[in-house]
């Protein structure tokens, strides 16, 4: 870790942290979006990769813009919840199908929940240090992650939950 002695510190190592744990459930939905078997889980999840990149690209401007080197410092964090999602989803899945599908939601929800974490609190950070474009663009992206989180909970409850109690 970085040697952190103010606010400034913690906020820009929390950038490099978050843009870690976004590499990291980029790869996993890479491995787990393939399995999905409802179609509009399959779009959501290529949509998601997509948010993903673009977040990375405004922590990796944000990480410049304050003069710091542009690098990430590995997200343990992220790293536990991959783990668990590929468990649940690849390694000891159910088979193909609404009860996968379900499963695939939880392990997205979890990762997401925890961006959604991150995310606000730089964010809160960035307002209490005076960068007003990085905060309204942090919690522009937060307003993404709860939006994309709502639709994951809509097909959960209208379709892929119910087909899943079915099997």
């Amino acid at each position: 870790m970085a040697n952190i002695s103010n606010l400034s510190d913690l906020y820009i190592d929390e950038l490099k942290d978050l843009w870690s744990a976004n590499d990291q459930m980029a790869r996993a939905l890479k491995a787990i979006a393939p399995r999905a078997t409802n179609e509009k889980l399959t779009q959501m999840l290529e949509d998601a990769q997509a948010g993903i990149a673009d977040h990375t690209d405004l922590l990796k401007a944000l990480i410049a813009n304050q003069g710091e080197d542009v690098s990430k410092e590995h997200c343990k964090g992220m790293e536990g919840l991959v783990k668990e999602a590929l468990k649940h989803t690849v390694e000891d899945a159910p088979e193909q199908g609404p009860v996968l599908d379900a499963a695939i939601i939880a392990q997205y929800q979890r990762m997401t929940h925890y961006g959604i974490t991150g995310f606000g609190t730089v964010a809160a950070f960035a307002n209490a240090l005076q960068l007003d474009d990085d905060s309204r663009q942090l919690k522009d992206a937060v307003d993404d992650m709860y939006d994309a989180d709502e639709l994951m909970s809509e097909l959960a409850e209208a379709a892929v939950n119910r087909e899943a109690a079915e099997e």
